[in-house]
């Protein structure tokens, strides 16, 4: 009985952490949308508008890469720790 409720809570946690994922999307296809309003308001600032989307999109996909590495732990080491505990 312990066991299965220790998978539970695992397979629950992994599948939460892996919501982290939806607000990257949302904010890098926001982020695109405005880079490229800005570029065609002004063609001659492209390589600084992209520079610096880039680096937007890259620091905001690092959340999504977190819950990611998160619910790869809580699916394949959390539940031996925990198990080993029992």
């Amino acid at each position: 009985m312990e066991r299965a409720l220790v998978l539970m809570g695992c397979a629950i946690g992994a599948g939460l952490a892996l919501i982290a994922g939806i607000g990257p999307g949302i904010g890098e296809g926001y982020a695109v949308g405005k880079a490229c309003e800005a570029i065609a308001r002004q063609p001659e600032q492209k390589g600084s508008v992209t520079t610096t989307m880039l680096m937007g999109c890259a620091i905001a996909e690092t959340t999504g890469l977190y819950g990611l590495i998160i619910g790869l732990l809580l699916i394949f080491v959390a539940p031996g720790l925990f198990l080993n505990r029992l």
